[in-house]
C-alpha cells in the first residue's frame, strides 16, 4: 500500500467516524427549545424558515401551508396537544414547544415539565 492510498483510506475512516459520532450524538441528545413561528401547529414539526401566523381568539399559532392555516383557524382540535410528562391538554400558542433530533416537535404546560421530559422514563 503506497503512503498516499494509506492515507485516502485513513482520511475515508477517519470522515466515516466523524458521521458516525454525529449521528449518535444526535440520536442521544435531548429536546431542543424552538419557538413557535418555526413550526407547523397542525405536523408538529420544526422549520429553520418562520411559519404562516394565524390569529384565532386573541393567540397565534402558526402553519406551513394554506391547508395548515385553515385548519388552525377552523379546527380546535389541532391547536391544542397533550404535554408528554403530565399528559394535561396544552393550548399550542401557550406552550413550550421542543423539537426532537428529527424534527417533530412535543409541546409542554411550562419550562418545568419540558426540563423534566425525559427524565424518570417520560
Amino acid at each position: 500500500m503506497t503512503i498516499v492510498h494509506r492515507r485516502s483510506v485513513f482520511a475515508t475512516a477517519l470522515v466515516a467516524l466523524v458521521a458516525f459520532a454525529g449521528v449518535a450524538a444526535a440520536a442521544g441528545s435531548s429536546l431542543q427549545r424552538v419557538e413557535p413561528q418555526k413550526v407547523c401547529m397542525v405536523n408538529d414539526t420544526v422549520f429553520e424558515r418562520d411559519q404562516i401566523p394565524v390569529q384565532v381568539d386573541g393567540r397565534t399559532y402558526y402553519g406551513c401551508c394554506e391547508m395548515c392555516k385553515g385548519r388552525l383557524g377552523t379546527d380546535a382540535a389541532v391547536r391544542s396537544a397533550k404535554d408528554p410528562v403530565t399528559g394535561h391538554a396544552v393550548d399550542k400558542a401557550k406552550a413550550v414547544i421542543g423539537a426532537t433530533p428529527d424534527g417533530k416537535v412535543l409541546y409542554f404546560e411550562s419550562e418545568k415539565t419540558f426540563g423534566s421530559y425525559g427524565q424518570s422514563g417520560s
